[in-house]
């Protein structure tokens, strides 16, 4: 048989990762049609924040439970600070109504994610409170 017959599944990956590979691919496709002048600026930092966004969430997923929220807080800023740009990028017109209204929809859905990841390590890591404590 060819290595071609052989057909390797893709490692499973956290779904926030799955999530953002998406969305990734969707920005993509978006960033080839913006108008020269915004795609080396606004283009190149939004690119440049959903690549460190991504990077905090996979380095989150290897990492021990008590490790990873700083981790996952850091694609959080980051993923605000990309959706900030996208919607300026919206503003001045560098990308149309439908495809930013699409893409944001999977950002918010990616924010929510990570928010309640990294609220169930901060319940998990937080010692339990007794009875009666505050």
């Amino acid at each position: 048989m060819d290595q071609k017959d052989y057909k390797v599944p893709p490692p499973p990956t956290p779904g926030v990762i799955s999530k953002f590979t998406s969305a990734y691919k969707l920005w993509q496709e978006y960033q080839q049609h913006i108008p020269r002048q915004q795609k080396y600026t606004l283009g190149t930092k939004i690119d440049l924040f959903f690549i460190e966004a991504i990077e905090g969430a996979i380095t989150a997923s290897f990492l021990s439970k008590d490790q990873k929220p700083p981790f996952i807080t850091k694609s959080i800023v980051k993923l605000d600070t990309l959706k900030f740009f996208l919607n300026l990028l919206w503003e001045t017109k560098g990308v149309d109504t439908k495809k930013y209204v699409l893409l944001s929809k999977s950002l918010e859905e990616i924010g929510k994610m990570l928010g309640g990841w990294r609220n169930q390590l901060i319940k998990q890591n937080s010692p339990a409170l007794k009875v009666g404590e505050k």
